[in-house]
């Protein structure tokens, strides 16, 4: 079989290449992943600013925000102004079948939507909460119950979300909403966090800092603004592929993120589409919960600021 071939007008070239150590899997496998998978994930993509992972022949991954020179004209794009590196950035908007495969073709494997749509990154379409487990053979179960702390939170101020597996150790917890503006966003987040965090203390935290988790589930809630969360569907650079992939919350504590791998994440998908039919309707969020995340400080300036203060104090302590 040909290493190269034509799909949508896209040159694939080097087909038959592994895409990276521990991956168990080429790079034809990885289009034929997203050509399978492309209705779906541009429906979670689209109009959306794109960070991609990527991951070279022979190199370590690395993200992409910023479109090469070489990129194809024909890729939708947007340009917008990073703070983060004080400069402009032309971000990709995957929109279609064509681009989906050429990024494929650039060997890029994770897929980075913001939650805000192109022009429009004041106004997220979702709260999200990612929940990251400790290390160690039961951190995806972990996981799974401090989403039913969170899915309880939700209930209790009349909202609902979706879960998916994150690709790695986690779950992500998505919340339609709309009428909100990010720093609306940002605080319900974190009162959904705290309120999540005080129906279990033992098992879940908000701490920012890891040293001070004490082996608990982070719930984070730094998943606002600009920022973005890997998209479902998406696969992750992880030993075997694993992808992000929906499960209803009937099924969430019989599941395993080794269950949804590159290659079996196909089998289990019929003509449907499970993320979409599984959110709820965009909600508006109560303006009480609003209320209450604004008396909650924003985690990585509270995170900052004790970072200095206990630098400070360890060089008091040795002077």
């Amino acid at each position: 079989m040909s290493s190269a071939e034509v799909r949508d007008g896209v040159s694939l070239t080097n087909l038959d290449q592994s895409l990276f150590a521990d991956a168990g899997a080429t790079k034809r496998d990885l289009v034929d992943y997203l050509d399978a998978v492309a209705d779906r994930m541009i429906a979670a993509l689209r109009d959306r600013p794109l960070s991609v992972v990527r991951v070279l022949r022979g190199q370590d991954a690395f993200m992409q925000k910023n479109l090469p020179k070489y990129t194809p004209e024909w890729v939708p794009r947007v340009s917008m102004w990073a703070e983060s590196s004080h400069r402009q950035v032309t971000y990709a908007l995957c929109d279609d079948r064509r681009t989906l495969l050429w990024f494929g073709n650039q060997r890029a494997i994770e897929y980075h939507p913001t939650l805000g749509l192109a022009g429009h990154l004041d106004q997220p379409t979702h709260l999200v909460l990612d929940l990251d487990p400790p290390e160690g053979s039961a951190a995806f179960d972990l996981a799974v119950r401090a989403a039913h702390l969170v899915r309880r939170a939700l209930d209790d101020c009349g909202l609902a979300g979706a879960v998916k597996t994150s690709g790695s150790k986690g779950v992500h917890i998505f919340v339609p909403v709309r009428g909100a503006d990010a720093e609306q966003a940002a605080a319900a987040t974190r009162a959904l966090a705290a309120r999540a965090e005080a129906l279990d203390p033992e098992l879940a935290t908000t701490a920012f800092i890891r040293e001070d988790r004490e082996g608990k589930v982070f719930l984070d809630s730094t998943r606002a603004g600009g920022a973005t969360v890997v998209s479902v569907y998406s696969p992750r650079v992880r030993p075997g592929l694993p992808v992000s992939f929906p499960v209803p919350w009937s099924d969430l504590d019989n599941v395993h993120p080794g269950d949804f791998t590159l290659r079996e994440a196909l089998r289990l998908l019929d003509s449907g589409d499970p993320w979409t039919e599984s959110l709820p309707d965009p909600q508006e969020l109560p303006e009480e919960l609003v209320e209450h995340g604004r008396t909650i400080p924003i985690a990585r300036v509270q995170a900052m600021h004790e970072g200095k203060r206990r630098a400070r104090a360890r060089r008091e302590q040795g002077s």
